[in-house]
């Protein structure tokens, strides 16, 4: 045993020193008069008789070590070639350099998941970023309940939660396949119907047979509540003398019809998407087309009765509960975590990972910012804080964000949220200057914030070659609302001359709640209460 140990510890002495012979470039000649002296020595044995002498010349101890090691020496020449042959070079024989990163990133293991798991991971993030735009439902019900007067809260409690029932029905009926179903884009000038997807019902794979990168039920659950989130920011702005029925009918072309078709631009990789232009989560494609089409409703049915007085008076309108308001703006804060974090569609790698915590971030930032200086204005402007200004500079700070969440610094970020909170301190104020009637601002927040959120993108890129540019960003952003709000307008003019629009000033007087729901929200305030 201990026989075998020395040679073992031999063999890896000899290893050693070719490995450093090999890896030094000034090798020095080798002396070896011992080595020889000993051959000589030990290699010949002389045996002499009487009548001659003969020489026999025998194997020794000092030759098999000697052979060994060359063999040995041969194997670690081999290992050092290797070796060298794994060190990137500049291309000089004998003259190693320093690795690169590529050639670092290439040697080191990558932790890559596999395909099932990757799968599983981009599923659960479609399913729990849906389920908190989902719940965004709940706060557009809560903000709107709380900023109408209390004779209709129920009413704008009702329409939230059919809306959301329709749009569930309508994109699965033909809403996903017109936005995603083989939208072509090869001839889109010449036929339009390369502009949008295909009128079908949304069928979807076994659970076993599902080849994609996520479930494919995750998806459209994913993609329907962005739908409904359309939906109700028209909600918002003409409440309070809007009928139930016409409301909901436009709702099933909103989510069944217009939403789909200018989605499939962008989002379905049509002529719009072909052109370069960018929208990560939806400013314009989910924010602006509701906001368009919200002003267009509000210019059909018009003004609530005894908001706007002779010679330009404006009389204000509280809501019936700012408690009930603040709640629905922190939940669709929340929810929006879902909204911007979800889009990145993806959550089977580590950069996929840090991705959706970067967006997390920014868009917290952007409402943040948009609350800030909400509040820094409406106290130089109106020398006291407006809350439901704060409110809707924060809704704003997370409309502008939505186009590009991933791409801007933090500081970035605050900047476009920011922007986003002027934008509501400026054009509130003007709306009502215009006899435009829109009872939660929801066309400032979403309609000109989501304008402002899209033509920004290209601010947070580097400009190179392939970047958003503002020419294709313009181009997108008056396309889709040109589609919106005509498409919108017709629609609520088709209404309003077929089975009419507005309620009849003894129901508004009343409230809708009696007129319309026939269930009170505040009961014991009674039905006369305005």
């Amino acid at each position: 045993m201990l026989l075998k140990l020395a040679g073992a510890g031999l063999a890896l002495a000899l290893s050693a020193t070719t490995v450093w012979a090999k890896a030094d470039t000034s090798t020095q000649p080798i002396a070896e008069p011992a080595l020889i002296q000993l051959a000589q020595a030990d290699s010949t044995t002389t045996t002499t008789t009487t009548d001659t002498t003969t020489t026999t010349t025998t194997p020794s101890v000092t030759d098999e070590v000697k052979s060994a090691a060359e063999g040995v020496a041969a194997e670690a020449e081999k290992a050092v070639d290797a070796v060298a042959q794994a060190i990137p070079t500049d291309g000089a024989e004998g003259s190693p350099k320093e690795p690169t990163a590529a050639s670092q990133e290439a040697a080191a293991p990558t932790p890559a998941v596999s395909s099932d798991v990757a799968y599983i991971f981009n599923t659960l993030l479609f399913l729990m970023a849906g389920f908190l735009v989902m719940f965004m439902a709940a706060g557009f019900a809560m903000l709107e309940a709380g900023l109408v007067r209390s004779k209709n809260a129920a009413m704008q409690c009702l329409k939230n939660l059919a809306l959301y029932a329709i749009a569930g029905i309508m994109f699965w009926l033909v809403g996903y396949n017109l936005m995603y179903e083989n939208v072509d884009t090869a001839n889109n000038i010449q036929a339009l119907a390369n502009y949008m997807g295909t009128f079908s019902v949304k069928a979807f794979p076994a659970t076993d047979a599902d080849t994609g990168n996520y479930s494919a039920y995750s998806d459209w659950f994913f993609q329907m509540v962005f739908c409904a989130t359309t939906c109700s920011i028209v909600s918002g702005t003409i409440a309070e003398r809007m009928r139930l029925w016409p409301f909901l009918i436009f709702c099933v072309f909103l989510t069944g019809i217009l939403y789909p078709i200018t989605g499939s631009w962008e989002w379905g990789t049509g002529w719009l998407d072909q052109m370069g232009f960018s929208d990560f989560a939806g400013s314009t494609l989910v924010h602006s087309v509701g906001g368009w089409a919200a002003l267009a409703g509000a210019l059909v049915v018009g003004a609530r009765a005894g908001k706007f007085g002779a010679n330009g008076v404006i009389h204000p309108m509280p809501g019936s509960s700012i408690p009930l308001a603040t709640l629905g703006t922190f939940i669709l804060w929340l929810g929006w975590f879902g909204f911007n974090g979800g889009s990145q569609l993806a959550l089977g790698s580590m950069v996929d990972a840090s991705s959706v915590a970067k967006i997390f971030v920014n868009t917290n930032a952007a409402a943040a910012a948009g609350v800030i200086v909400t509040v820094f204005l409406t106290q130089i402007f109106y020398r006291k804080v407006d809350v439901t200004m704060a409110m809707n500079g924060a809704l704003a700070g997370l409309v502008s964000i939505t186009a590009e969440p991933l791409m801007p610094s933090v500081a970035t970020a605050c900047f476009i949220g920011g922007i986003g909170g002027l934008i509501v301190v400026v054009f509130v104020p003007l709306l009502d200057k215009m006899r435009i009637d829109d009872v939660v601002g929801a066309i400032p927040v979403h309609l000109c914030a989501g304008i402002w959120g899209t033509m920004i993108v290209p601010f947070s890129y580097t400009g190179a070659e392939g970047d958003p540019t503002y020419y294709v960003q313009f181009i997108g952003v008056v396309s889709i609302g040109a589609l919106a709000f005509f498409s919108s307008l017709i629609v609520w003019l088709i209404l309003a001359a077929v089975i009419g629009l507005r309620a009849t000033p003894e129901e508004e007087a009343v409230g809708l709640d009696s007129s319309e729901v026939g269930v009170l929200a505040y009961p014991e305030f009674g039905s006369g209460r305005v």
